[in-house]
Parts: C-alpha cells; structure tokens; sequence
C-alpha cells in the first residue's frame, strides 16, 4: 500500500501464535489533535484484489484496548468484502500517551477525541472505499455516536457494542461521584489514579477479572498482553473518569439523539457489569433510525464472547452491510 499524504512513518502491528496481523494490512502513525502521534491500521481484503470492496468499517476499540485485541474480527470484516480502518485512541495502545507513567489510563477532554477520530477519516478518506461503517465497543461506542451527532455526513451507519453511556459507580451515587471528580480536578489531581486504585494489568485472572465468558479469548488477549508489555494500561485516573462522564451526559441529550439520521444499532450485553444496559436501551429507542438488541448471557466485551453469543453481533453486521453496502452477486 502507498502512503498517503500526512503519515509521519509506518507504525508496527504487533502479534502472538494463533493472533497475528490479518493479511493486507498496514499500520502508520498519524497527527491528531495538539500534534499527537496516533496509530492507526488499514486493511484491504485480499481475496478481492481484483473486484471492488463492499465499503469500509472503521473500528474503534473500548478502554484500554489496542488494535490487536481486534485481529479476529478484522479477519472476519476482510473475510465479508469490507476494508477495515482500525485505530488506536490516544493516550492507549501504541498511541501516545499522557502521562510519563505508562500504565495510567488518562485524558483530558472529549474534544481532543472528537477531533482525533475527524483527523483520522481526514488522513485515510482518499483511500478507503464508501460506505463508512462504525464500529465501536465501550469507550469507542460512545465517542462514535458523539461523532454522528457532530453530523459528519461521510459515515454511512454504525453499530455499538456495549456503548458507554451510562458508567455503573458500583455503591456510589452518581451524584456522589460527579462530586468527588470535580474536587479532584479542582484540586490538581486529574493524574491521579481514582481512588488510589493502580491496578496492575498483569496481575488479572478469568475468574476474577473477564468481560467475557470465553477463555479461550480471554487467554489469547493475555498472552499478547505479556509479549507485549507496551499496550498494557491500568486503571482509570480521575482524568479519565471526569471525560468519561462528560461523553455520557454529552451523548445522552435527547435532541442529539433525535438528530442522528443513519441507521444504528445497539448490542447491549445482557450480564454487563461497567455499563448500565437500561440507558442504552433509552437511547437506542431515542435515534432516529435506532435498533436495540440485547445479547442473553453475554458480559460486557461482546465480540470477545463465546461464538454463540458473538454471532449474534456479527448476524446484526450482516443486516446492516447488506442494507448499507450489499455485496454484488
């Protein structure tokens, strides 16, 4: 693949027996908002080299996740027809971080994300084929609808994994926690772990610690995890949770909803413990051309579920691609 215009240099892809890059891709950094490098990847599929591709979905990862934990299902976007455009938020993965230590899961502003996600189509738009599907998990679910809301016009229609709408506070109000997050930024600890609480990312176990109910997954993901120390990041700081909580407000409005016009759809883990399902039920029925499916059994990192569960994710794909970009007979 030629470099376009506007990446710095190619980036590495990192992988393990049994989770190596899918063929016909490449990685690049490059510039998003304030200058920061970010990594992103592109694949084209190779079965279709001489034919047309159907479109292109671009993936956007939750919390703490790198492009790699997405290799099984970018094997099966190629394996569909579509080029895939996968990409690392800042401040996790192999993009810059944002603070000296690593391991403190960071941010500042959901404007600086926004901006990032509009630079990356900007960087990559001559070069991957309409439609544009959304796909974004957690994090990446609602930094995606902020993105529609915004009306960017090029993105064809979109679908949520357990979109991050409402953050579950455990035995904490809400109130409680908006309160404790703005004393901590008021008081110069935006840096600083929430509640002191480091948590070591290599130090997690399935049955303590999965978002998920397959094993086999969840062990894969750790030994990419462990041959790969630099994707690793930790727990949350106060920075973090004061963004997190300002895209859920942001996202929840109901004329923001309303104002979305192309098809999305909600896969809402039914046993998720992070993110309360009622709200994104609320908003899905809020969309304009909203659909709402919840997923029985599954816990919260849907496409990294056992095959019965993630299948239905990928059936819900399917409908969506064969109404946005139908494959040619």
């Amino acid at each position: 693949m030629t470099r376009q215009a506007g990446f710095a240099a190619q980036a590495p892809l990192m992988g393990v027996p049994g989770a190596t890059p899918p063929p016909g891709g490449q990685a690049d950094w490059f510039r998003g908002a304030g200058g920061l490098r970010l990594r992103a990847a592109f694949w084209t599929p190779s079965v279709l080299q001489a034919q047309t591709p159907r479109g292109t979905v671009i993936i956007s990862p939750g919390r703490t996740e790198p492009i790699e934990k997405y290799y099984e299902l970018i094997g099966n976007l190629l394996a569909r027809g579509f080029c895939v455009l996968a990409h690392d938020w800042r401040g996790q993965g192999l993009s810059a971080r944002l603070l000296p230590d690593r391991l403190r899961g960071h941010a500042r502003a959901v404007e600086e994300f926004l901006d990032d996600y509009s630079r990356l189509l900007d960087a990559y738009e001559q070069q991957v084929p309409k439609p544009w599907i959304m796909i974004g998990h957690s994090m990446g679910g609602v930094l995606n609808l902020l993105s529609l809301q915004s009306g960017d016009e090029r993105l064809a229609g979109a679908l949520l994994s357990s979109p991050m709408l409402r953050i579950k506070t455990g035995k904490r109000s809400m109130w409680s926690v908006k309160l404790a997050v703005r004393w901590a930024l008021r008081n110069g600890k935006g840096g600083d772990y929430v509640l002191d609480e480091a948590e070591d990312p290599f130090d997690t176990n399935f049955e303590d610690d999965a978002l998920t109910s397959d094993r086999a997954r969840y062990d894969l993901w750790q030994q990419q995890l462990f041959a790969c120390p630099h994707l690793a990041i930790g727990a949350p700081t106060w920075g973090w949770l004061g963004f997190g909580l300002d895209a859920c407000e942001r996202a929840l409005k109901p004329r923001a909803l309303k104002s979305v016009k192309v098809p999305v759809c909600v896969v809402q883990a039914s046993d998720d413990v992070l993110v309360w399902k009622h709200t994104a039920r609320w908003a899905a029925r809020r969309l304009g051309r909203g659909r709402y499916v919840e997923i029985d059994g599954a816990k919260h990192e849907i496409i990294m579920e056992r095959d019965e569960l993630r299948n239905v994710f990928l059936k819900e794909f399917d409908e969506m691609a064969d109404y946005l970009a139908p494959a040619k007979k």
